[in-house]
C-alpha cells in the first residue's frame, strides 16, 4: 500500500476547538499522527494525503516537513458537510487501493501489522482499550458491512476508523449525493468488506479526558513483553509505569538513564553510612531503571545505543554495590572467595543473555520459552539483596547469589546448547 488518505478537518468541538488539531496534540511524548504515520512508513507507505480545514492548514504543513513526511495537505473550506465528504477530497490524489485513516486514532505496531493485511473496513470483535458505548458498531453478513453507527443494539464488531479501500469507494460518495455525508453512510452503501483485527492496542482521543487515558495505555503497552523477571512483573513496573506516566513528557531516555545510574551508585555509597539504607536505594534504583525503556518505547525514541548504555551502566552499578557491601562487611577469605563468585555470576548472567542475542541475533527469551522460568534476573537479585541488607545477612546474600547466578548461567548454557541441536 503506497499511500494513506488521513482525515482531519473536523474542528475538534469537543476539545473546545483548541490551536492545535487533535492528530497534533502530543500524548507521551509524540504527536497522535507521528505515531501512527512513523509506523506506518515503516511498513511501506510512501505518501500520506491530509484532508484538514482552513485552520489547521500550515500547522499540518509545518508537521509534514518537520519529521520530512511525504505527503499532501489538502483543505476541506466546507468540513460541515462531514467526514464523507472529507475522504471524497481525495479523488484526484489516489488511483490504486489506499488506507484510509481518522487522525484522531491512535494504533498500535501490532495492529497496523495486522490491518494493512485485509481489504475494507477493520473492525474489532474484542475491544479492549475504548468505550464502547461511545464507539461505532458494525453489523455484519457474509463479511460486509450490513450495518453501521453508534446507535446499534446489535452489532458483530467495533468499528477502528482504518479502512483499506478502492478508487470505487468515491463512485458510491457521489451516489449518495448528499450535502453532508458521513463516513458510515458511504461504508454502508458500498457494503464494503470487512476485516477483523480483534483485542489488539488502539484508541480514539476525543476529549481532554481520553488525552489522559491515552497516555496511560501507551504507558502500560510499553513495558517489554519479555525478559522480565518476577519482582519487575509485580512489583516494579506496577511502581516503575506510574513514575513514567508523569515524566514521560519532561525527560529524555537517556536522561531518565543517568538518573538510575547516579541512584544506583548513590546507593552504594549509603552503604558506608547504612546498608540497610543502601539495600532500600539500590532497589529504588532498580524500579526506575524501568523507567527510560518505558519512557523510550511510549514516546517512541527507542535506540540500540539507549539500550547499550543503559545494559553497560546497570553492570557497573550491580558490580559497585556488591563490592562496597563486600569490603564493608567481609573479612575472611572463604567468604572473599564466595563474593567474588557472587559478583562474577551477576555479570554473567546478563552477559550470558546478551551474548546470544549477539552470536544468533536473536532474543534468547523469545526462543527459549523456559528461559522465564530460570531465577535470578537482576531485579529478582536487587530485591533479595534490599531484603538481605535490611536483615544485615550479608554473607547469606553473597553464598545465595553464589548460588543461583552461576547455576543460572550454567542451566542457559545448557538451553541454548539444546536449542541450536533442534
Amino acid at each position: 500500500m503506497d499511500k494513506a488518505v488521513i482525515l482531519a478537518a473536523g474542528l475538534a468541538k469537543r476539545m473546545g476547538e483548541p490551536e492545535t488539531p487533535k492528530g497534533l496534540i502530543k500524548i507521551a511524548g509524540r504527536e497522535i499522527l507521528y505515531r501512527n504515520m512513523k509506523i506506518l512508513e515503516n511498513l511501506g507507505v510512501k505518501e500520506f494525503i491530509i484532508i484538514t480545514n482552513t485552520k489547521y492548514y500550515k500547522k499540518f504543513e509545518e508537521f509534514l516537513k518537520k519529521y520530512n513526511f511525504k505527503g499532501k495537505v489538502v483543505i476541506n473550506k466546507e468540513p460541515e458537510r462531514e467526514n464523507g465528504y472529507s475522504l471524497y477530497l481525495a479523488k484526484d490524489y489516489v488511483k490504486e487501493p489506499f488506507i484510509l485513516m481518522m487522525s484522531d486514532h491512535i494504533y498500535g505496531e501490532d495492529f497496523l501489522k495486522e490491518a494493512i493485511k485485509g481489504e475494507g473496513l477493520v473492525a474489532d470483535r474484542e475491544p479492549r482499550y475504548i468505550d464502547v458505548e461511545e464507539a461505532t458498531k458494525v453489523k455484519v453478513l457474509n463479511n460486509r458491512v450490513k450495518d453501521i453507527g453508534k446507535h446499534l443494539k446489535e452489532f458483530d464488531a467495533v468499528d477502528t476508523g482504518f479502512f483499506i479501500l478502492t478508487p470505487e469507494i468515491f463512485k458510491t460518495i457521489e451516489k449518495i449525493n448528499k450535502e453532508k455525508i458521513t463516513l458510515s453512510e458511504v461504508m454502508k452503501e458500498a457494503e464494503v468488506k470487512v476485516h477483523f483485527v480483534d483485542g489488539k492496542f488502539w484508541t480514539d482521543v476525543d476529549t481532554p479526558e481520553e488525552i489522559k487515558r491515552a497516555k496511560w495505555l501507551l504507558i502500560k503497552n510499553s513495558i517489554k513483553g519479555t525478559g522480565d523477571g518476577f519482582i519487575s512483573r509485580y512489583i516494579n513496573r506496577k511502581i516503575s509505569t506510574r513514575i513514567s506516566y508523569f515524566l514521560v513528557d519532561h525527560l529524555t531516555p537517556n536522561q531518565m538513564t543517568v538518573i538510575s545510574f547516579i541512584l544506583g551508585i548513590l546507593s552504594a555509597l549509603l552503604c558506608f553510612i547504612s546498608i540497610p539504607l543502601g539495600g532500600i536505594f539500590y532497589q529504588i534504583s532498580s524500579i526506575v531503571d524501568g523507567v527510560d525503556g518505558e519512557i523510550a518505547r511510549a514516546s517512541m525514541r527507542t535506540s540500540k545505543l539507549g539500550g547499550y548504555i543503559d545494559s553497560i551502566l546497570d553492570r557497573y552499578v550491580d558490580f559497585f554495590f556488591l563490592l562496597v557491601l563486600a569490603y564493608l562487611t567481609i573479612s575472611s577469605t572463604l567468604m572473599w572467595v564466595i563474593a567474588c563468585l557472587a559478583i562474577f555470576g551477576s555479570v554473567m548472567v546478563s552477559y550470558s543473555t546478551e551474548r546470544y542475542k549477539a552470536a544468533f541475533g536473536r532474543d534468547i527469551y523469545k526462543d527459549i520459552k523456559e528461559m522465564k522460568y530460570l531465577i535470578g534476573k537482576r531485579d529478582e537479585r536487587v530485591f533479595l539483596t534490599m531484603i538481605l541488607c535490611l536483615l544485615q545477612k550479608v554473607e547469606l546474600l553473597f553464598i545465595i547469589l553464589a548460588i543461583i547466578t552461576n547455576i543460572r548461567v550454567i542451566l542457559t548454557l545448557y538451553l541454548v546448547c539444546k536449542k541450536v541441536r533442534e
